[in-house]
């Protein structure tokens, strides 16, 4: 059952303690109060202003416990806050252990400094939960996805235009990353895990995922390099960059490249020519 006056002081005690750089907002003009507005909350939640305060007033029916989740990710919360939240909306908090799509506050934070090269986090599947803009300009919105589709590996086996970004004589290299990714997290978490079950799904619709999952290919991990074929910059030769959550088991991922280069350059030029570059791709 929902506890609407908690839910509310909860909401409001938690906004009232951010403030705007801690959630990769500017500063702005002279605030009257030290935390973050409504407004900003809400566009940060993903739903309406309206909405929201009428949360933080109690005067809301119980949220769905997607929207309760989506709160937890807008208002930067510990796992351990998130799963209060969710308590007090009336909902059972997410099972704990590793798959789940939270992000850690300190994960956010340093993704929220990195806007001068492209940044994601993603799952130990390769679904990215969160992108910078000059990410999204490097290689489209990867957050749109549903389902399987959101697996960078699902969609490597299953969609050609999954392949179109990155030079052709890398493919066969990363088909094999690809693999021996799901196959580690499959042995890892076992044979009732998400991994497992993409693995499965997998062995079903590709012909290339049987072959080399029949090969049983393991320990392939990342070159340093990751070759672009980028729409509008060209190629691009990036260094990546991991740094992995332990309690979730995210992974922010960085990619920059060697000052005085011609990928510097371009980099550069990506970060004007911006999201637009995959509209017409």
């Amino acid at each position: 059952m929902i506890d609407r006056t908690s839910l509310a002081t909860f909401l409001r005690r938690r906004r009232e303690s951010l403030q705007p750089g801690d959630v990769g907002l500017p500063r702005g003009e002279r605030r009257r109060t030290g935390g973050l507005r409504r407004e900003e909350v809400a566009a940060l939640c993903q739903i309406s202003t309206d909405y929201y305060s009428r949360l933080e007033q109690g005067r809301q029916s119980r949220p769905s416990a997607r929207l309760i989740a989506s709160i937890a990710q807008g208002l930067h919360l510990t796992l351990d806050e998130r799963d209060q939240l969710f308590r007090l909306a009336g909902h059972r908090p997410p099972p704990p252990g590793v798959g789940g799509d939270h992000i850690s506050p300190g994960l956010l934070r340093i993704l929220d400094r990195l806007g001068d090269t492209p940044a994601e986090i993603v799952t130990e599947l390769g679904e990215t939960l969160r992108q910078n803009q000059l990410s999204v300009a490097l290689t489209g919105n990867l957050t749109n996805y549903r389902g399987p589709a959101r697996s960078i590996a699902y969609r490597w086996f299953i969609d050609p235009a999954a392949r179109r970004l990155y030079r052709p004589d890398d493919h066969a290299f990363m088909s094999r990353l690809f693999v021996s990714a799901t196959r580690e997290a499959a042995v890892l978490r076992g044979p009732d895990s998400r991994a497992a079950g993409l693995a499965e799904l997998l062995l079903a619709r590709s012909a290339e995922f049987r072959v080399l999952w029949e090969d049983h290919t393991i320990g392939v991990r990342p070159r340093e390099v990751q070759r672009f074929d980028h729409p509008k910059v060209g190629r691009l030769d990036l260094i990546g960059h991991h740094l992995i959550d332990p309690s979730q088991f995210h992974r922010l991922v960085v990619h920059t490249a060697v000052p005085g280069t011609e990928s510097y350059d371009k980099l550069q030029l990506l970060a004007v020519v911006g999201a637009q570059s995959f509209l017409t791709w």
